[in-house]
Order: C-alpha cells, then structure tokens, then sequence
C-alpha cells in the first residue's frame, strides 16, 4: 500500500473512533497505535498530523495527543462577488489578458487518488530520490557555523561556484543567483527580460509552466515550431522580424515534452539570431543531470558558448533530487545581472540558508556522483520498459522519440481522436496521463499525450499502465 493512502486510512479509522473519548481525553500512545494497526510510526506520525490540522485533536509535547475541544459554528461566508468585477477590469492600455491558467502546471503537481498509476508525475519517484543522502547532507548542514544565519542575496559563495563550474565556459561565480528552484528563476528572467504586453517566443510545444508564467507575467507566448532537431533556426528568425520580440526561452537539452536535444549547427544558428535582433535567450537546462545511460556525451550549454551575453541560463537540482530541495540558478552577463539580482531581492530576499548549506553537503558527498549513475541507469530501463509497452499493446500511440534524457515520452494519438476524452477514460481505469494541449500556446497540429516513466515506483507499474491503456481499446 502507497504511505500516503495507508496515512489517509488511518487518519480516517481514528477520526471515526473519537466519539470514544471525552473532551480533552488522552488517545492511546503512538506505540500503541503502530502495535495495533501495524503500520510504521511515520504512518502514525502523519496521521495525527492531519487530526491536530483538522482541529479534532491537540498534540502536548512529552504528554501525547488529547481531544480537542469542539469547534465552533463556522459564521457565514461573507459575499465575495464583488471580485469577478476587481479581477477582470482592465485598465489604460492593458492588452493581454490577466487570468492566470495554471491547469498545466497543477497537472503534474496534483496527488491522483490511491490505486492510480502516476504517468503524468513530473518528479522522480521518492524510491529514485537520494533520501538518505539528503537527510544526512540536511544533518551536517544544520551543524555549520552560521547555518541559520542570513546568506548573501546572491547566494552562498561556495554554491555560486559549484553551479558556475557546472554551467562552463566562461562564467563564474559572479555571474550565477541562486535561486528557489528552476521555476521561479524562469519566473525571474521573463519579469526582468520582457515588459508586461511584449512578446515572448517559446518552443512549440513547449513546458507548460513556462507559458503559465509569461501570461501570469503580462506577457504575450509566441510558438516556434520544432522538429526532431530543436527549433527550426528559419522559423526563429523569421518570428524575431514579425513580432520584435527580444526574448526568446528554449531547452536546448532533452526538450520538455518532446525530448529533442538541439543539434550543434543550429546551437551556433539561434545564438546568432537572438543576437542579430538585439534579443535575450533563456536557456532552460532543467535536465543535464537526468541524462540516460546511453545519451552519450552531452553538448555544452548555450551560455558556455555565449562571449556577448545574450543567453540567461536557468538550471535547478531539484528534478533530480527531490520536489522540496527548491534550490536552482541563474547565470548571466553583463547589465541584466543586476536587473534579475534586484527583482530576485524584491521577491523573495534570499533562498533560506539551510537549504543551501544542504544542497552544498549534497553534491559535495561521494554519494551524489553514485546517485547521478543509479538515476541514469534506472530512467534508461525505465524508458526501454514503457516504449517497449508501448509498441506492443498501443501500436497507434506514435512516440516522437525514443529520449536519451529525461523523464517523459511524448506521443501522438490517432488522427481524429478527442484527447481530453482519452485523458478521463484513463484516469476512469487508474491511470493518469498528461494531456499535449496545456503544451501549446497556440492551436495544436494534433491530439498528443505525455506519459512520465519516472514518478512510478517501479517498472512493474508502468507495464500495469500500458496494460489498463490497452484494455480501453481507443488506440488501435
């Protein structure tokens, strides 16, 4: 049974059960608990969370958990409106839209029910996160003179390094932030690069979370179509003379959803581009450390290659570690470097020390270079288990490619097929897949899916999808 289902059984076992005891009585200990329903204590622990969160019981420290005291009628809900009006009214000159659709973001953040099986995950499953290293590496942190202290708002020194040596070329450590995670560097770089209104080009298609935060930001998502080479360098060009754009987001390496690595001719191409038209390129490379066995060796990044500044680069350790280690980077050069530096500030402050001094432990321990080769290993099997699935039992699913990097297979259905019904029937049989539209900022070509092989706990699971997919019998 998956912990998170045996913690809301459990949960739901002692809410029906508190009838027993009075006001402010004592329920049994936690060993007690663990001894009766044979769970782990985490279970427990978790459990009794969640009452004390719900307000039906009070946890006192060295005495145990007591009942609490009843709560009282909750008052009416006041009229809220009023709100429609205040969100949606313009105001002088605003041309773009100002909701904010996260639907494809949250799709890949949202926990499914129990019993289904998570393709649609965008983070590795925690049997493939280095728990054990990251505790020990939050351990040893937590023991550092000044752990809790304020860092510098640029990051701690010896981190900026790290992920300056990381990204190559010619950039140090005075050219990195650190930042919360790869998403809100990204969200950094778009506000200080593009005024709300101005035009923004994305690969098409392209990482929802991205167009989420363009929109979010004011700004306008244009696509560049892709082919299985990257963005197509002519379309690039031509798009930069249509719409004046002077920013330009790609991920030159293993492309989220399809999987495409740029090929070296048009590395050289786009940079030329943006730099002919005076425009920034934000170079994503979200995926360097989730590279498959057999990739190969890998090109070098965008900015290592970049003498005049125009390429911001994003990257993060958080996809190969785990979702709560939000710790990321941006890298630029030259008079942008203060801009992103003094919006990171205004936002946020600071990325809480803590983590840092953690994510330094990590990647300084010989355990990460171990877990770098199991986490390569395993998305290879993985990948060869759920395309193999897929070319027997769905031979209509069409994958674009089989990837080198990480962790999604991006696959078209049947001409004609309704996606979104495809979709719920099968989250009906317990299984949860992507749908493509969210990855478009304009008219899809097609109906497209996007399955992850890496937010499963094993194998085993992803033949069982393929199996349930199958059984619906809509892709012949």
């Amino acid at each position: 049974m998956y912990e998170r289902s045996s913690v809301a059984d459990l949960a739901e076992t002692l809410r029906s059960e508190l009838d027993r005891y009075s006001v402010g009585g004592k329920l049994p200990s936690s060993r007690s608990l663990v001894e009766r329903f044979r769970v782990s204590p985490v279970t427990v622990s978790r459990a009794l969370a969640q009452l004390a969160a719900e307000g039906l019981v009070v946890t006192r420290p060295g005495a145990g958990v007591f009942r609490a005291q009843p709560r009282t009628a909750t008052p009416a809900a006041g009229d809220t409106s009023w709100q429609q009006l205040a969100l949606s009214a313009e105001g002088p000159g605003e041309v773009v839209p100002r909701t904010v659709d996260a639907s494809g973001v949250l799709v890949s953040l949202a926990v499914p029910p129990p019993g289904v099986i998570e393709l649609n995950g965008g983070y590795l499953h925690p049997s493939l996160q280095p728990e054990r290293a990251m505790a020990a590496a939050l351990a040893r942190a937590g023991r550092r003179p000044g752990a809790w202290s304020r860092p510098p708002t640029e990051g701690l020194p010896e981190l900026r390094d790290w992920f300056a040596r990381e990204i190559g070329g010619q950039v140090t450590a005075a050219d990195v932030l650190v930042t919360a995670g790869g998403q809100s560097a990204l969200t950094t770089a778009l506000r200080a690069l593009a005024p709300p209104g101005a035009p923004i080009l994305v690969e098409s298609p392209t990482y929802p979370g991205l167009l989420a935060i363009a929109r979010a930001s004011g700004c306008r998502p244009v696509p560049v179509p892709a082919d299985a080479e990257g963005v197509r360098a002519e379309l690039l060009a031509a798009a930069f003379e249509a719409t004046g754009a002077r920013v330009f987001v790609c991920q030159p390496l293993f492309q989220n959803p399809t999987g495409a690595v740029l090929a070296a001719e048009r590395r050289a191409q786009v940079l030329r581009i943006a730099r002919a038209a005076g425009a920034f390129v934000v170079e994503d490379d979200y995926a360097r450390a989730l590279a498959h066995e057999d990739a190969g060796p890998l090109p070098p990044t965008l900015a290592a290659a970049d003498p005049d500044g125009v390429v911001v680069h994003v990257r993060s350790l958080t996809k190969v570690t785990s979702p709560s280690l939000r710790v990321g980077a941006l890298a630029a050069r030259g008079p942008v470097l203060e801009r992103l530096r003094a919006i990171q500030v205004v936002d946020s402050f600071f990325v809480p020390r803590p983590l840092q001094e953690a994510a330094l432990e990590l990647v300084g321990a010989p355990a990460w270079p171990r877990h770098l080769r199991a986490v390569a290993a395993e998305l290879r099997h993985r990948r060869e288990v759920l395309a193999g699935a897929v070319l027997r039992e769905l031979p209509g699913l069409t994958p674009a490619r089989l990837p080198t990097g990480g962790f999604q297979l991006w696959a078209r259905l049947p001409d004609g097929s309704d996606e979104a019904a495809f979709v719920a029937a099968a989250l009906r049989v317990g299984v949860a897949v992507t749908p493509g539209r969210p990855y478009f900022c304009a008219e899809p070509p097609g109906p497209y899916v996007r399955m992850s092989f890496a937010a499963v706990a094993g194998p085993d699971g992803l033949t069982e999808a393929v199996r349930r997919l199958a059984a619906l019998g809509q892709i012949a």
